[in-house]
């Protein structure tokens, strides 16, 4: 059998975009995925949805796996002709031992590539708003590791030498040990007034920075219960942050927002959250497809078939205009046989998915739901019409019973089907029981009702109570309800109901909660 090969991976220090590209690709194309926590998770996202993940990392009922037995698992991976990727925190040949894997490796004739990632020695320092160089400041910074024991420290550090070596020193892993770091600088020749910074799961929505100077900073850490991992930046850098901090004046910054909608849909929410600030973890609990049943799609094909007498076609969603063409195309129906129809769109980004298809609503209403579509086409509808209703399996019956009530013949078709999905999390529930959700997104009623049952078969045995203390943020007032129904608290629902108007929203709740 033939070798496989291995990827010796830099994730990045905790926010899963900063991942390199060349890194993003080797994890599209692994077989089996090695990681540990310091890989932000989001990032088994990418990989294949048939690879293997093999976590190495620490659980309840297992220790960390050590570092040879982590090298050995890899030769034997790669043994078996499979292509491995070995997802590291930060850059893997800073303190991230690639060289004893590297070296193994080697010893069997393996294939391997280390692909380099960003330190978070100059990440967390530049999400804090400091550059750890600087032409009037510092032309020069030092990286040293702070997680040994002080007699340990004594014998890998030479403090003479390192004090004042550079402009700019950063430690990794030190704040246990930061009274007797500051200690050994001022010993050495360092000022007690040189400005310290540590700053606590940096690029995170956790990220939390505490300045001070080597005088002070233990009792400012103290006084803040400053816990690792934290980066520790020694030197006049640490200036700076009072006028480049950054990240931390966006709106939505410390916000860990978990995104329930489809993946294929999520796309323009995750953007719109990540330019404030915010932090997306995608949990994706619905997936659309195309209905596979002899009866549905004998349905449609009847359906469109008589494309020529429809006087209406009315799409409610953004997945109602895609999968209608779907159809269109799967049974050869050009839309010039649909002439004699109007088109109504319930939204505006319903009206751009038309567009985009060369097709200008004819009736888009004020308010984006079926009740406000009902209001503005009640001047325009006559008994004895013929409207068509592309929708997915979900849609609520209002507007046809209403429409039937109005005289209107009508003809409904699930163009798609809306079913559960339930990723492979190891992460969540244990997040959810640790506050570090801080807000969910529900931009349907299937999203909610899927998320409980999704999170049941996660293991967790009451969902509502897991998401008690949660901020819950609805598009618009029917997914509110059925958030309510299911024992949810709904805080946040927008005026507009629009991923706009929710991103607005979820703005403005956090600017009043944070007394501005």
């Amino acid at each position: 059998m033939a070798k496989g090969k291995v990827y010796l991976v830099g994730a990045g220090p905790g926010d899963p975009k900063l991942i390199t590209v060349r890194g993003l690709e080797a994890l599209k194309r692994s077989d089996v995925v090695v990681f540990d926590r310091l890989a932000g998770p989001q990032l088994l996202n990418h990989a294949k949805p048939d690879a293997e993940r093999i976590y190495v990392g620490k659980l309840p009922d297992r220790h960390t796996m050590k570092q040879e037995e982590i090298n050995q698992l890899l030769v034997d991976l790669a043994l078996q002709g499979k292509t491995v990727i070995r997802l590291k925190g930060g850059d893997p040949t800073v303190f991230g031992r690639v060289g004893e894997e590297a070296g193994l490796l080697q010893k069997y004739g393996i294939i391997y590539e280390i692909i380099p990632g960003i330190t978070s020695a100059i990440a967390v320092p530049a999400y804090a708003g400091i550059p750890v160089t600087h032409r009037d400041m510092a032309s020069s910074f030092s990286v040293i590791t702070g997680h040994e024991s002080p007699d340990k420290l004594d014998l890998s550090i030479y403090w003479d030498k390192v004090t004042n070596a550079t402009g700019t020193l950063v430690f990794l892993m030190g704040v246990a040990k930061i009274a007797y770091i500051s200690e050994q600088l001022i010993k050495h020749g360092r000022s007690p007034d040189t400005p310290v910074a540590l700053v606590q799961w940096g690029t995170r929505a956790e990220q939390r920075t505490v300045v001070g100077t080597l005088a002070d900073i233990d009792e400012r850490v103290k006084a803040e219960n400053l816990k690792p991992p934290a980066v520790i930046i020694v030197g006049d850098v640490v200036r700076q942050r009072e006028t480049l901090s950054w990240i931390e004046n966006k709106p939505l910054f410390g916000q860990r927002i978990l995104i329930t909608r489809a993946r294929s849909q999520a796309s323009e929410l995750v953007a719109k959250i990540d330019d404030l600030g915010g932090e997306t973890y995608e949990f994706p609990v619905i997936e659309t497809k195309l209905p596979s049943s002899e009866e549905a799609t004998k349905a449609i094909e009847e359906a469109l078939g008589q494309a020529e007498a429809y006087d209406w076609v009315m799409l409610t969603s953004v997945n109602g205009v895609e999968y209608f063409f779907r159809w269109l195309d799967r049974y050869g129906v050009d839309i010039r046989r649909f002439h004699r129809a109007k088109f109504a769109a319930v939204g505006p980004k319903t009206a751009e998915a038309l567009a985009l298809r060369g097709i200008r609503a004819d009736l888009l209403p004020e308010s984006f739901r079926a009740e406000s579509l009902l209001k503005s086409l009640e001047a325009l509808i006559a008994p004895g019409q013929l409207a068509l209703l592309p929708r997915g399996d979900l849609a609520r019956e209002i507007l046809p019973r209403e429409l039937r009530e109005h005289g209107v013949r009508t003809v409904e078709i699930d163009v798609y089907d809306t079913v559960l999905s339930a990723p492979r999390d190891l992460w969540l529930p244990e997040m959810l029981t640790n506050g570090e959700i801080h807000v969910i997104t529900f931009t349907s009623s299937s999203t909610v009702v899927n998320l409980i049952e999704a999170l049941r078969r996660l293991g967790v045995s009451d969902p509502v109570d897991a998401l008690r203390n949660i901020e819950i943020a609805c598009i618009g007032p029917v997914t509110a309800k059925t958030a309510e129904d299911q024992g949810l608290q709904v805080t946040i629902v927008p005026e507009n109901y629009t991923i706009d108007g929710l991103v607005e929203a979820l703005v403005e709740r956090r600017r009043i909660a944070k007394g501005e």
